[in-house]
């Protein structure tokens, strides 16, 4: 067994060691040794009295991480999220208040039998991308300390770079769950808006505001999400969204990037050259690269600091702002400030600009499964803030101002050192409640890339092959339904999840079924065939139904045998639809078959 000075704090780690007789206490005197280590006054505002976390430690229950998933993990919260017993002062000590209760997350957390550890420094009321918008001493970045840390999480993003905590917690509004983890060389998920319960957080802007989770790897990273996520009545935003395992990504997807007109690096080519190389991996993955005209989502990104969103932020501190202006960091002072300068008329006018844009992009958005962008175009450096404190925060949010406002989901993932040393990091967006899908291609990333993160947890497991949850039905797929092909939004739009490729058993004939579009192909069982490719998808029971009435003769929902002889619900064929159908058995599945006629 590794020691505790040098094991990492990943589940899979701590779990091991847990198993072997390691206590949670020596973990959380660990953890407190390395920050102690890191010599930096910047990462914790608030850290627990030691008495307290060695008396939550104890009364863990038995070790079990199977009802526990979290159990005995240290975690630390961004100090804009309520923990009983915790002062919550935003980075702003006029501010503060002590929580009387825990925030809906952190009590689900615990729950799950995580720990946390403190409450972490962020710019001020999470106004900011750069993350030294703070009062206090700004956390240093744990990749270069010339560089900003990032924000507004950044003391999250940092403790878990370091390897003080397993996981932390960040919001986001604008990129603050994204960009540090892109600058700390870490993984950042956003989840979709509604998820994660806000009740006990101090709102940016209510209404775009999500809890976002920082980690090592991205399983550690869903591992936290799945616990944290969950419908909450007291939160009007609340949304309630299907929270999985964590199953692989389909084979064949559509991966939207910015087109050559619209990719922008401010002149960073290590970095251009990194998503160029992050863009051929995805491509190597199986993934169809799409470019896009992203003029639509710059203009809505560039909406998040004008009409209505700052007049929303003016709703969090509008009375500390009127009572003692000059305990506002100035810059922030100065963001929020240009509310006063708005009417309601105003922010009408920036609502209906956004749905105007909203309806220019979705049909980008309808031709693609995915988005992937650079995290950050390029990083900037403490002296770069120091001469000019807003247009370097401004580009950093190139990529992550548009997402919330646009309802999408995401996940940032590291892809190795770009060729001047920095770290790569490649964001992946979906519509909302598509969490699972980014992450799932996120984590195929992730295994792709050549170096491991800055916390140096490599991406190892090995799953068992995934299986459908109780409230789900697998269900066999073999034409226009497949990853890829016409039909399987018919699917997603359901909720199904991929599962896995499969083959039938060798007593199946395909046929290419006259008609269309789309052309669909058929599936019989008999006598004389052969094994056929399909996918299996897990669709939720309550949409089973639904997708049944849609199903167009001949095809039908039978039960499909596969070739290891399981047997699920599946697409199948009437027998008289075959007679003047051609056979194309020979090609292995429908794909094979379209690509070779295409």
């Amino acid at each position: 067994m590794s020691t505790l000075e040098d094991l990492p704090f990943d589940i899979a780690s701590l779990h091991a060691a847990y198993a072997e007789g390691v206590s949670p206490n020596a973990v959380i005197d660990a953890s407190l040794a390395r920050l102690a280590a890191a010599e930096d006054p910047g990462i914790f505002l608030h850290l627990r009295d030691p008495g307290d976390l060695a008396a939550e430690a104890a009364a863990l229950p038995p070790f079990d991480p199977a009802t526990f998933p979290l159990w005995g993990l240290p975690f630390a919260v961004k100090d804009n999220i309520d923990v009983a017993g915790c002062p919550t002062t935003a980075a702003c000590p006029a501010f503060a208040y002590d929580a009387a209760a825990d925030a809906t997350v952190i009590a689900r957390l615990r729950a799950a039998g995580a720990i946390p550890l403190g409450k972490t420094n962020l710019d001020q009321f999470a106004t900011g991308l750069v993350g030294v918008r703070t009062p206090h001493p700004a956390p240093r970045n744990a990749v270069d300390p010339a560089l900003v840390p990032g924000g507004s999480s950044s003391g999250s993003a940092v403790s878990v770079a370091r390897g003080i905590v397993s996981f932390a917690l960040g919001t986001d509004t604008a990129g603050s769950g994204r960009v540090p983890a892109a600058l700390n060389d870490i993984v950042g998920l956003k989840p979709s808006l509604g998820a994660i319960s806000a009740s006990g957080v101090v709102p940016a802007c209510r209404t775009l505001d999500t809890v976002s989770i920082f980690a090592a790897t991205v399983e550690d990273a869903w591992t936290a999400y799945r616990a944290a996520a969950a419908f909450d009545a007291e939160d009007p935003y609340s949304r309630a969204f299907p929270v999985r395992p964590l199953a692989p990504a389909p084979p064949s997807l559509r991966v939207g990037v910015p087109d050559a007109a619209t990719l922008e690096f401010f002149g960073d080519t290590a970095r251009a050259r990194a998503f160029e190389a992050d863009t051929e991996r995805l491509a190597g993955l199986g993934a169809e690269i799409v470019e896009l005209d992203f003029t639509p989502f710059f203009e809505v990104a560039g909406m998040l600091y004008e009409g209505a969103w700052v007049a929303e932020r003016m709703t969090v501190i509008e009375d500390l702002l009127r009572r003692d202006a000059e305990a506002v960091h100035p810059v922030t002072r100065r963001i929020v400030g240009a509310a006063d300068r708005l009417s309601a008329a105003d922010a009408f006018r920036g609502i209906y600009r956004l749905e105007a844009l909203k309806r220019q992009a979705a049909p980008s958005l309808d031709t693609v499964d995915l988005l992937a962008v650079p995290t950050i175009p390029t990083a900037y450096s403490l002296a770069d803030l120091e001469a000019d404190p807003v247009g370097p925060n401004t580009r950093l949010g190139t990529y992550t101002n548009f997402v919330n406002l646009m309802d999408l989901c995401g996940i940032a993932v590291p892809t190795g050192l770009q060729d001047d040393g920095r770290p790569g990091s490649l964001t992946l967006l979906a519509p909302a409640g598509q969490d699972g899908l980014a992450a799932a291609v996120a984590r195929q990333v992730e295994r792709r890339a050549a170096e491991t993160t800055a916390t140096q947890v490599a991406a190892r497991r090995t799953e068992a092959r995934p299986a459908p949850m109780p409230d789900e039905i697998a269900l066999a797929v073999v034409g226009a339904h497949l990853s890829g092909m016409p039909l399987n939004h018919e699917l997603t739009s359901r909720g199904a999840r991929f599962l896995s490729v499969e083959r039938t058993a060798p007593c199946y004939r395909l046929f290419a079924l006259p008609g269309g579009p789309p052309t669909r192909p058929g599936l019989l069982r008999g006598e004389k065939g052969g094994a056929v490719d399909l996918e299996i998808w897990a669709l939720p029971a309550r949409a089973f139904g639904d997708l049944m009435a849609s199903v167009p003769a001949p095809l039908c929902i039978g039960t499909v045998e596969l070739e290891h002889g399981e047997h699920v619900q599946g697409f199948l064929v009437e027998a008289s639809a075959t007679v003047d159908a051609e056979d194309i058995t020979h090609f292995g599945g429908w794909r094979a078959y379209a690509s070779a006629v295409a």
